[in-house]
């Protein structure tokens, strides 16, 4: 008998098997297994039977199932999650405002595949345990297009009280990416410049960034749908067309070739920008040499015909105290929280909501108290928790979410810190609950104006029904937490509120101490369910109308 090749007897098992010998590939070694033979690359590499378990990797076979039917096959559906991965699952902060400004990005629910990135309000709750809907507003989406081949980035944000969206472009997602920034792209004959053109951006002036993106979301914001696409605000861009604006459309100049793209745009827009410099002395682009390191504005449009929004995503050094990002004050971006769930010896690590008062009985509570939110991770030092023989380990408490109208502690604060390699002997000061064990450690507290709070002692008590309870020694105030252990089931079932403005929807980068997200009472939020709740902005029947 003629021996068979093993890539044929590969082909001749069946779907079942190939599917389970798929689920234990990665992508990118199960395109590398296919590469290794013509017949097989032929045979399978558009099989739904080997990419479909791929696909299962990153979201619910719900999703999956509904999502098949808007691309070609499987496998186009498995590039774009494999791309969007890196951004979903993780929380995304800034600095300002101090109440908290959290993005959390997961995947959509709608029909079209998608990924929707969702701001946390800070929010108060019932002293009660009513179970609270979790308050939240759409940032932005990335949508997969139509023939699977491409992406579509819309930007969120209001306008006079409407809402809009903002279309743009995705730049390059990197897989190792810890910075999601909002620039203006410039474009050249349809495509985006090269590399140097994309750091550009961030050498304008800062009036200049936020001017610019503002005029440029001004310009291509979008009130209404057709045909299932985003339709501009403006009919001097082709209807159901989402692409970059071009310098000639800014504005309404005449004349030379230079003043036809930008003449009208600088007069409209951007005169005050400029001031009284004579913009037509510019005849450098991009590339030319110059003395400084600030990049004007007029240098910045000169190297392409066209600029649009664009979501970029980046590797930078960013450096950490207790697990909480030191960020750029002025830079339109989302800095990436590491989350690490629990495991041996870090039994606690991961995302707890937390209040305070005890909520198991015991004194009188205000009806409303204030929601946090608070990261939960242990001292490490280059990635390895400290648990080495003779150093302490500590488990550090950092606030990312605080639900008061004004401010009491900085955004990023460690709300208490505890030694959790010897526990302590310390009784539950509280008659209603029974402690399996407690830490001793520090509590925050009071100390050199806002900006420097002070701590005091304090001891954290895990709980038998699975809480944790801080509770400072002289005080006896206690902070009860409960972990989080399904923020986008929370999401899913919370309530929808309209966003801010759009480039300030994205990064809030002005200084704030009170809740600048949630402007309107506890009783209007109460109704907040009324408004659209639909996640996918392709969704929408032409016409539809947004509700406030």
């Amino acid at each position: 008998m003629a021996s068979i090749s093993g890539e044929y007897l590969l082909l001749l098992l069946p779907d079942d098997v190939l599917s389970r010998i798929s689920s234990l590939l990665r992508p990118p070694d199960l395109i590398n297994l296919l590469l290794t033979c013509r017949s097989l690359n032929l045979s399978l590499s558009s099989s739904d039977q080997i990419w479909y378990p791929q696909c299962s990797l990153f979201t619910s076979s719900s999703n999956l199932l509904q999502w098949r039917s808007r691309v070609s096959s499987y496998k186009s559906l498995c590039r774009f999650l494999s791309s969007l991965s890196p951004l979903v699952g993780c929380l995304w902060v800034h600095q300002n405002p101090e109440p908290g400004n959290t993005v959390h990005v997961s995947w959509g629910s709608g029909s079209i595949p998608s990924v929707l990135a969702r701001r946390i309000i800070p929010q108060e709750i019932a002293a009660s345990g009513g179970g609270d809907p979790l308050l939240w507003s759409p940032v932005f989406e990335v949508l997969l297009s139509d023939d699977g081949s491409t992406t579509d980035f819309v930007l969120y944000g209001s306008d006079g009280g409407e809402e809009c969206l903002y279309p743009g472009a995705l730049g390059e997602v990197r897989r190792d990416c810890n910075v999601l920034s909002l620039d203006v792209a410039v474009f050249v004959g349809g495509e985006a410049a090269g590399a140097e053109a994309e750091a550009a951006f961030g050498r304008l002036a800062f009036s200049d960034r936020q001017r610019l993106l503002e005029l440029v979301a001004d310009r291509v914001k979008a009130r209404d749908f057709r045909g299932g696409r985003v339709v501009l605000g403006t009919d001097s861009i082709d209807p159901g067309e989402v692409r970059p604006v071009r310098g000639d459309e800014m504005g309404h100049g005449g004349g030379s070739l230079w003043k036809a793209r930008f003449g009208g745009y600088f007069k409209q827009g951007l005169k005050h920008i400029l001031g009284g410099g004579g913009v037509g002395r510019a005849n450098s682009g991009l590339g030319a040499p110059s003395s400084s390191k600030r990049l004007r504005l007029y240098e910045f449009l000169a190297s392409g015909d066209a600029i649009g929004l664009r979501l970029q995503t980046m590797k930078m050094k960013v450096s950490t105290y207790r697990a909480w990002p030191n960020m750029h004050g002025n830079r339109f971006a989302l800095y990436k929280l590491a989350l690490h769930g629990p495991s041996v010896g870090r039994e606690y690590a991961g995302l707890w909501g937390a209040s305070f008062g005890w909520s198991c009985g015991g004194g009188e509570e205000k009806p409303w108290k204030a929601q946090f939110l608070l990261l939960l991770s242990y001292e490490e030092e280059e990635g390895v928790v400290e648990v080495a023989e003779g150093r302490q380990c500590w488990l550090i408490a950092t606030k990312i979410l605080e639900g008061t109208h004004y401010v009491l502690h900085p955004n990023g604060s460690a709300m208490f810190t505890v030694r959790v390699d010897e526990p302590s002997k310390e009784n539950f000061p509280l008659d209603s609950g029974e402690a399996k064990c407690a830490f001793d450690g520090e509590g925050i507290a009071n100390g050199y104006g806002f900006r420097y709070p002070g701590s005091k002692p304090g001891s954290l008590f895990v709980m038998q029904n699975g809480l944790l309870a801080f509770v400072w020694k002289e005080s006896r105030t206690v902070l009860t937490l409960q972990r989080l252990k399904d923020i986008d089931e929370l999401l899913e079932k919370g309530e929808r509120v309209p966003p801010l403005s759009p480039v300030f929807n994205f990064a809030y980068i002005t200084k704030s101490y009170s809740n600048v997200f949630l402007g309107f009472s506890r009783s209007a939020s109460s109704s907040s369910s009324q408004r659209h709740s639909q996640l996918n902005v392709f969704e929408r029947k032409a016409g539809a109308s947004h509700t406030n």
